[in-house]
């Protein structure tokens, strides 16, 4: 929720209220069925996946809706600045960061808890949105065995996503030179989900796109989907954890 009250609100106090659906949104929600079997292949096989959109087209909402395609046995731990994620999972540890408070209790950051996250034996972290220097870290721990996790990032395109995770990544790592970040970002991410709000209000799938190698043209992607189409085949997959594809 948010206020803005008179006279700040030159026409009288304004309200936004985020108001959830109280049941659990599936990715067919956002899309056609053969976009959706792609998307649970690609959750399943447990690509590293960053959704990406403007203010209001549902990252969120959508990001809870790619964890049913987790298996139930893995463990999932979902980071967050506002705690807004509803994972319907058995095994879920759910971090908020907190600010400064006026009497003397110490902020805890996203950043942090990302640290910690990482000594809870995760299975797949969830970043319920990067906007800081806990980019750095989430790349690190992609790059270092952590497959599977799951983020979201405001921005207008696949590709700029990809340059605004490296930049925000740049905050977290002053002194590492952009096109070691660039390289970094790129061998870390697998596929971007880009959202879109149509004019009826409604949320979508725009693309579906695997994100080229770190040896190929800058900041290239490979279209897997568009349209509410299947259009290519994904290659940077992994095996499965046990107890398999669902």
């Amino acid at each position: 929720m948010c206020a803005v009250l008179a006279p700040l609100a030159v026409n009288g106090t304004c309200l936004s209220i985020r108001r959830f659906a109280l049941q659990h949104v599936v990715i067919d929600a956002f899309t056609t069925a053969a976009v959706a079997q792609l998307l649970h292949h690609l959750v399943a096989r447990r690509c590293n996946i960053v959704v990406s959109g403007a203010t209001s087209t549902g990252k969120t909402t959508f990001l809870n809706a790619l964890t049913g395609s987790v298996a139930q046995h893995e463990r999932m731990i979902t980071i967050e600045d506002t705690a807004e994620l509803n994972l319907l999972a058995p095994h879920v540890v759910r971090l908020e960061s907190r600010p400064a408070t006026p009497d003397g209790v110490e902020a805890v950051s996203v950043r942090q808890l990302l640290h910690a996250a990482l000594r809870l034996r995760p299975d797949r972290l969830v970043i319920g949105e990067v906007r800081g220097p806990e980019a750095y870290d989430m790349v690190q721990a992609l790059n270092t065995g952590h497959d599977g996790s799951l983020s979201t990032v405001h921005a207008n395109s696949p590709g700029d996503a990809l340059r605004r995770i490296a930049s925000l990544a740049a905050l977290g790592a002053p002194g590492q030179s952009p096109e070691s970040l660039e390289e970094q970002v790129r061998s870390s991410i697998d596929v971007i989900v880009h959202l879109i709000r149509l004019p009826d209000g409604s949320r979508a799938v725009s693309t579906v796109e695997e994100v080229g190698s770190p040896t190929s043209e800058r900041w290239s992607t490979v279209l897997l989907a568009a349209g509410g189409k299947v259009l290519g085949a994904p290659t940077r997959l992994r095996e499965p954890t046990a107890g398999g594809e669902r």
